[in-house]
Order: C-alpha cells, then structure tokens, then sequence
C-alpha cells in the first residue's frame, strides 16, 4: 500500500486544499460537469469555468463530495476537448488559468474535491509533440506516437479498427509511414512503450495537482499500450459483440481487442501514476472502455492498492436495461475477479443516451434506480442533470456537433442528445444556460424540468436525488461497508451492507408486478425517509408495489 512521505505537497503558493484524507474517494459521489453545457458566463453560448464556479452551490446542496470536469484544456475541438493540444493550459473559450484557480478555491470552499479529465492516451494532431514526431524520423520525439511501416503492398501494418469507424491507421508521406489513431484520425495515439513519454504525462499531473486538482477522471485508461508487436487483433463471434454507444452501427465491435488495448504494461505505468498522488491524497478514476472484459480489466488495475484507487465499467451504461438478474451477475463476476477491486458506477455520462431514455423509464422507475445506485458498493459517478430527470434530447441532423454522431447518421444519431444544455430556468428557451443562442438547443421538453421549477418541491426528481445522497452521506455501511452476495428473484434484488458499526438492508423491486421480500431476522429499523416503504414493527415480510424498495438499518 502506498505511504504518505515526510514532506508535504507541493501546491503552489496561494491555492487552499482541503484537508489531507487519502480516502476520501470511497464511497464518494462524484458529478460529472460537461463544461460546454454547464453554465455560460460571458454570452459567447458556451459553457465556461466561470459559469461552472457561479453554478458550484447546486452540486455542494445536491450533496455530492466531488465534481468531475470534462476536458477544458487547449484543443481545436475536433472531439470536443478530448483532443488536447495543450495539457497545461485552457482553452480561451473556457477561460483561463486564473478562472480555473477560481474553480478550485469556490469549490474547496463549499467542501467539493476537484477531479479534471487527463487524456492521455491519445493528443490533438495540432499538438507540438506531434508536429515535431511526424516531421522525420529522427527526431526527439520521433517514438513518442505509435508509427508503423506499410504492408509490403501498402496496406496499414495490421487490422485494429478505429471506434470512429474504419482502420485505426493514417497514412503520413512525409514518414512514408502511418500512425495509429484508435479514435479520430486528428487524434495520434501516443506511445508509452517510450519512458520520455510516460515522464512527460506525469509531468502535466504535477502540474495540475500543485495546482490543487483533488483527483483525476482517466480517459480511456486501458487504450494506453497497444502491442508492441502490433500483432491481428482476432475476430469475435457475433453473439459476443455489445457496444453501450452504438449498437449495431460499427465493425469496431466485430473484433477481439486483444493486442490494440489492455495491454500488461499499464499496469508498471498505474503504479508510478499512483504515486504520484499520494503526497496529495489525491484519487483517480479510470474509464475503462471494452465491452467483453470491463469488470476484469476494472478488478486488475484497482486491486492492490498500488494502482488507480477505483474505475467505471459500462456495465450500468449498457443499452439494456440493468434488471436485477444483471445487475447481480455484475456484482458476482466483480467479486471472484478481485474482492477488493472498487467500482465506480454510472447510469449517465456524456458518451451514452441518458438512462432515462436508454432504459425506458418511468418517474417511479428512475427513482427507484436513483436510490439503488446510492446502496451500492463503490463509488458514484452521477452525470448533470440525470438529477433533473433530463431525458435525451432529440436532435435535427444540422443541429448536431459530434463527429461520432454525423458519421454514423442516421442509425446512430450521436452523443450530442445527452450533452445540451443544463436547464436551470423555465422562464427562457435557453433554460438560463445562456443569454446568446447556445452552442446546441435546449429542447422546449426540458423547460418544465429546470432547477429552479423543481426547487423546494418535495415530490420533484431533485428532491428525492437531494434525500438520496443523503441517506449514503448518513449511513457510513453505504459508503465504505462490504456487501453481502445480491441475491435476485425476478424483479426483485436483495442485499445488506455492513460496516462502521451498522448494517443496512436494501430490497428493490426492480418491475411493474408486485413482489414479496422476506425480512431479515433482528433488531431492525426503517431507514431512508421518503425513499422506501414502510415497515410495521415485527414485519417478517413486506409487499413492494412496482419500482418499490425497502431499506432498514440496524446496529451491529
């Protein structure tokens, strides 16, 4: 396990952290702020940090212990700031250096950890290290993106296809060679076989955590070696294929990525990122990205305590909806790949159609799940206004902004459905997001569900979001407590949780019948005050009616 050394950290003068608490990230709900769709502050119809800074107080009353920023740093925005050209700067339209300072002290102010999004699997094409890689070589940092010479008769070096659709290769003439790209062709995948360039990405963590960044969301954090053989990625049988973005839609999923990702050496390169958090009792949350081995691949690099401390799979971000029996299999192959293994869960993010939409859900139903995702084991990752009950939005073809999206039109209508803008007012068409015509529409459907609409009204999707996040701030077995084996039955789910001293005991009924859970022997009392049934004293059993659950809590 990693140890604190002697000396502090090394902030640089004037920034404010919050206390040292190298475990803070257990059991933490961390909201996801897609900083385009946040809040603008200067009328250009683009969210900003600023407008993340103004908009701060929202997160800290919801309840949450951290905020996620989705990338701000310099970058021509082919993909919307997952691109960078610059990991040690802001982008102008977001700010500046002196607007995220900003960030950092409202929110340590308000209690609120900081995490920011490193990408650093992959950079802009526009940025220096690979103007100066493709211009020969021989240069310094002619190794430090991934580059292979033709097929004899000209063809890309092997078959990995790229997520954006077709080879994952480009073809450079000045290098007569090409280089690999596993998402947008302006997006060179670097090379970390190469020791300069692992020193160089833990250069710009440093930079961001004397800064005072509490943590790290790692974008695509098992993309980071590709084989050093290159070798065919072998086919996979159709049966096997799933994709939580586009299903059907891409050939990327016709394959086994067996050598393009997940490579063994990410595991040397997770241990000396950990350590370099240490000193700042900082945490990192990985994004591990496959389709076929997720909860493994989260396992291995979050077991030990030498690694990443947590990662999300997609197994909550899939198409189908997560019903008791899947959601149980999660947990047992999670369990017997590595008990200690700390999984970090979502419904929503930027990258996926909102839940509510995806999985079909009525009021009652996103509720219920609401309140399951705040039992679980693990962390939370919560994605902004999932707590609104935002549903995607529907988008006309020359309003969309993804390249994803566009490519793959109209099958896929892209990513840009989950990422308008947040909707804090009724009483305008931009929902208060902007006083200028935003960068994507705010469907007129959102209106009714604006913040302020859904402020002080008890019955309201925020509200239960703000008694949900609160009974797992109230109950320390939800944060840090083990959990027992799910068992489901139908729609029905079951678990306890133990730890700090209390046990709580969840049932969900997770459909439109009516079901009945046994109760469990002892001393209990109904907990979560507006989130479950009632239980009369002595109960040996209760009724849940459709999207129902039952929560109780005991000493011991």
């Amino acid at each position: 396990m990693p140890s604190f050394p002697e000396t502090g950290p090394d902030y640089l003068p004037g920034v404010a952290p919050l206390p040292l608490d190298p475990e803070w990230w257990r059991g933490a709900v961390i909201y996801q702020i897609y900083p385009r769709s946040y809040q603008d502050s200067d009328g250009d119809g683009i969210g900003d940090l600023a407008g993340i800074a103004e908009r701060l107080p929202h997160i800290a009353r919801l309840g949450a212990d951290a905020i996620w920023i989705s990338p701000f740093f310099t970058s021509p925005m082919k993909d919307f700031g997952y691109d960078v050209s610059d990991y040690c700067d802001v982008d102008p339209m977001f700010g500046t250096l002196a607007d995220f300072d900003r960030v950092i002290a409202v929110a340590h102010g308000l209690g609120l950890r900081v995490m920011i999004d490193l990408v650093l699997s992959h950079t802009s094409d526009r940025h220096p290290w690979f103007v100066e890689s493709r211009a020969s070589r021989d240069n310094p940092r002619a190794d430090w993106y991934v580059w292979a010479d033709p097929r004899p008769d000209g063809t890309p070096p092997n078959n990995w296809l790229s997520i954006f659709g077709g080879s994952a290769w480009q073809w450079h003439p000045g290098r007569e060679q090409y280089y690999l790209h596993n998402f947008l062709t302006s997006q060179p995948d670097l090379n970390l076989h190469e020791p300069a360039v692992q020193d160089a990405l833990l250069d710009v963590a440093r930079f961001w955590l004397r800064r005072g960044v509490d943590g790290f969301r790692l974008d695509t954090i098992n993309f980071y070696f590709a084989d050093k053989y290159l070798r065919d990625n072998p086919s996979l049988p159709k049966e096997l294929r799933n994709d939580s973005i586009a299903p059907g839609v891409n050939p990327y999923n016709h394959q086994l990525h067996l050598f393009s990702k997940n490579q063994p050496e990410n595991l040397a390169f997770l241990r000396h990122f950990r350590a370099e958090l240490v000193p700042y009792g900082a945490a990192a949350v990985g994004e591990v990205g496959d389709a076929q081995r997720g909860l493994e691949i989260m396992a291995e690099y979050t077991s030990g305590g030498d690694k990443v401390q947590m990662c999300y799979p997609f197994e909550l971000l899939q198409p189908t909806r997560a019903t008791a029996g899947l959601m149980a299999q999660a947990f047992d192959r999670l369990g017997r790949a590595a008990p200690d293994a700390w999984p970090c869960w979502s419904y929503s993010n930027h990258d996926t159609v909102r839940h509510v939409t995806r999985w079909g859900l009525t009021d009652a139903a996103a509720r219920a799940y609401t309140t399951l995702l705040m039992c679980l084991r693990g962390s939370v990752c919560l994605y902004q206004g999932e707590e609104l009950g935002l549903p995607e939005a529907e988008l006309a073809f020359e309003d969309l902004q993804d390249p994803y999206g566009i490519a793959f039109w109209p099958e896929f209508k892209g990513r840009d459905g989950a990422r308008t803008p947040m909707v804090w007012e009724a009483s305008n068409q931009a929902g208060g997001f902007t006083t200028a015509k935003p960068w994507l529409p705010v469907p007129a459907g959102h209106l009714p569900l604006a913040a302020s609409a859904q402020e002080g009204d008890g019955g309201s999707m925020l509200e239960h979001y703000r008694r949900a996040l609160a009974f797992r701030q109230r109950h320390p077995a939800l944060r840090i407590g083990a959990q027992s084996p799910m068992m489901a039955a139908g729609d029905m789910i079951e678990f306890l949780r133990i730890g700090g001293g209390e046990q709580v005991f969840v049932a969900a009924n997770l459909g439109e019948g009516t079901i009945r859970a046994v109760l469990p022997l002892g001393d209990w009392r109904v907990a979560g005050q507006g989130l479950g049934v009632d239980v009369p004293a002595g109960a040996t059993e209760v009724t849940l009616g459709p999207w129902q659950v039952c929560l109780l809590a005991k000493e011991g």
